[in-house]
């Protein structure tokens, strides 16, 4: 080599080191790649937002039932309520704004779906590690109630507690709790067999850790990732079911617009052109499911890679 090329050698400056790729970040870049999944996450982004400023941009308390005027019930879009407010999504058959009706409505469904979620995915995570770690008569036990409380029909099960625990939004959600547990039950069950047979589990059990510690600290973090699948679509179902529970008139009472109960005071009037009462918190009730089930169904590929398309 020359004299003159060595200080342009000597000039160049070394290449910076490949960053290392950590697993949330791999995790990221494989939920990004599919556009649908990121609009389904955007619109549950903006639906979430919505629900939480709704006594911020909704123009009446539905809640009130002193402010509502029964002089505007059944109002076309666009119309002018008597309060002097414009009710873009027109009102229902008692005079409540249809937008802030459906406003308030998402602040019920996303509070039921998260909570009986949240529950629902504790206990039966909890009965599916005990039930395969312990195994023998205990795991025969609990998977045959696993097995007897998954052939009954989610929604008659829903009716039935509803029907005998009454109506309110705690009692939806115990009800939502008590048929969604075995789902996570029998999920997580499958997971811990799994994780039972591996070496690092002698391993605890050899250094006398305790059952509850080897259980919760070291098999329950290596079986989240399906239990985070079905969270996504049983908070879903759960918020379809509190829809269908209120329809019927078995869920929350007339006085708490949910969107069950706002699209159940529209049915009546289907037939008299008076659509938008039902059709407006139907579309809101199908758009909040549809952007959970997208995330879900990318989650379900990206934490689990053999079911990648």
């Amino acid at each position: 080599m020359s004299e003159a090329a060595l200080p342009a050698a000597a000039a160049t400056p070394p290449a910076a080191p490949a960053r290392e790729e950590t697993p949330f970040r791999r995790f990221v870049r494989s939920f990004v790649e599919d556009r649908l999944a990121l609009f389904g996450l955007a619109l549950f982004l903006l639906i979430v937002l919505l629900a939480l400023a709704a006594p911020l941009i909704a123009p009446q308390n539905p809640y009130d039932l002193a402010s509502v005027d029964v002089m505007d019930s059944r109002q076309p879009p666009g119309a002018v309520s008597g309060e002097g407010f414009t009710m873009w999504l027109g009102s229902d058959g008692v005079g409540r704004d249809l937008l802030s009706g459906i406003l308030y409505g998402l602040r019920i469904s996303l509070m039921v779906g998260a909570f009986s979620g949240i529950l629902a995915a504790t206990l039966g995570a909890a009965i599916g590690l005990i039930a395969a770690y312990a195994g023998g008569r205990t795991e025969t036990v609990i998977m045959r109630l696993v097995d007897l409380q998954l052939s009954l029909p989610s929604v008659l099960v829903a009716l039935i507690l509803v029907a005998a625990l009454g109506k309110g939004v705690d009692k939806i959600i115990v009800a939502l709790v008590m048929v969604q547990w075995a789902y996570y039950a029998r999920t997580v069950r499958g997971s811990a067999l799994v994780e039972r047979r591996k070496e690092y589990v002698e391993a605890a059990q050899s250094l006398g850790l305790s059952h509850a510690r080897t259980v919760f600290r070291h098999i329950l973090p290596n079986c989240l990732a399906p239990v985070i699948v079905i969270v996504t679509v049983q908070t879903a179902h759960a918020i379809s079911l509190e829809a269908t529970l209120s329809f019927l008139g078995v869920g929350l009472p007339q006085t708490e617009p949910s969107l069950g109960v706002l699209i159940a005071n529209g049915f009546q009037y289907m037939l008299s052109g008076s659509y938008w009462i039902s059709v407006f918190p139907g579309f809101a009730l199908l758009l909040t499911i549809v952007s959970i089930n997208l995330v879900g169904d990318r989650l379900r590929d990206v934490l689990n890679p053999r079911l990648e398309k």
